[in-house]
């Protein structure tokens, strides 16, 4: 899991701790005999994508320097109901106090990664590949986009600071496409590729006679899309192509087939169900 940033990982997760800790877990200290030893396992309870290992172990490490989990399966293996994924042996009181912590974080990351992987195979033998967006949960879109590499898809923008995506808010607030995608290149330094979100041929036109590196095709139909597509590659054979708004598992592979680099999809990140993995301790 090298790609995720080691200091922001622990960072985030000491104030996931915090808040779900508080001042202090009152049900153990009251009931589990200080010191106890126990062994702890996580437990796949239907057919999923694993992510978020390291996250998980980063919960118990963070109560407890020594605390490690020993995983059976890897960030992006894919599981059956009844598999063991990972355990870990340690203190009672640790495995208790990070338990909730450690399973939202996995459960939330495996449904993700599930998710992006139903994506990625319906759109098998297409050029097109599967982009998240921005519309993820506040505090949590590193390990989120991250979930969504390890389910095969790609990242978008990380954040408003990652690149130029002029979408119709900016361009109503310029007043057209050559407005904004000229202010843009005038300001950005030349490394930055400008993105333009358009809906009409006439827009398509601006955007590629402005200048545009890629185009946006947004809440279009897969047959709007593949006309759009063919006009765009008369005009710019070697503009990128990206697709979105509403597309779903049922309509994705229309979408590819017309013809599209990019297919963005929100529902990766704001949609998925977490995945149902239980967290059984034992006395050990």
């Amino acid at each position: 899991m090298s790609w995720l940033d080691e200091g922001a990982l622990f960072s985030q997760i000491g104030a996931f701790i915090a808040e779900d800790l508080g001042r202090g877990d009152i049900t153990t200290q009251s009931t589990v005999v200080r010191n106890t030893r126990a062994r702890g396992r996580f437990l796949a309870k239907e057919p999923m994508v694993v992510a978020g290992l390291e996250a998980a172990e980063a919960v118990f490490s963070t109560l407890d320097a020594q605390q490690q989990i020993e995983a059976f399966v890897s960030d992006g293996d894919e599981v059956e109901v009844g598999k063991v994924i990972a355990r870990t042996n340690g203190f009672a009181d640790v495995l208790l106090a990070g338990e909730r912590v450690a399973l939202n974080l996995l459960q939330r990351l495996s449904g993700i990664a599930t998710e992006t992987r139903r994506y990625v195979r319906a759109v098998e033998g297409t050029k097109a590949a599967i982009v998240d967006t921005r519309k993820t949960t506040p505090g949590l879109r590193m390990l989120e986009k991250y979930a969504v590499l390890t389910g095969g898809g790609r990242n978008h923008r990380f954040g408003l600071d990652d690149g130029v995506l002029i979408k119709d808010n900016h361009i109503a607030l310029c007043g057209g496409v050559a407005a904004a995608v000229e202010r843009a290149r005038q300001s950005v330094g030349h490394l930055h590729k400008i993105e333009v979100e358009v809906s009409s041929d006439a827009d398509l036109r601006e955007a590629i006679k402005s200048g545009a590196d890629i185009l946006l095709l947004d809440n279009l139909l897969p047959e709007e899309t593949a006309r759009m597509v063919e006009l765009a590659h008369s005009l710019a054979p070697n503009v990128l192509l990206e697709s979105s708004g509403g597309i779903t598992l049922e309509t994705v592979r229309a979408y590819a087939e017309a013809g599209v680099d990019l297919i963005s999809i929100g529902a990766l990140t704001h949609s998925a169900r977490a995945m149902d993995i239980s967290f059984k301790i034992q006395p050990g």
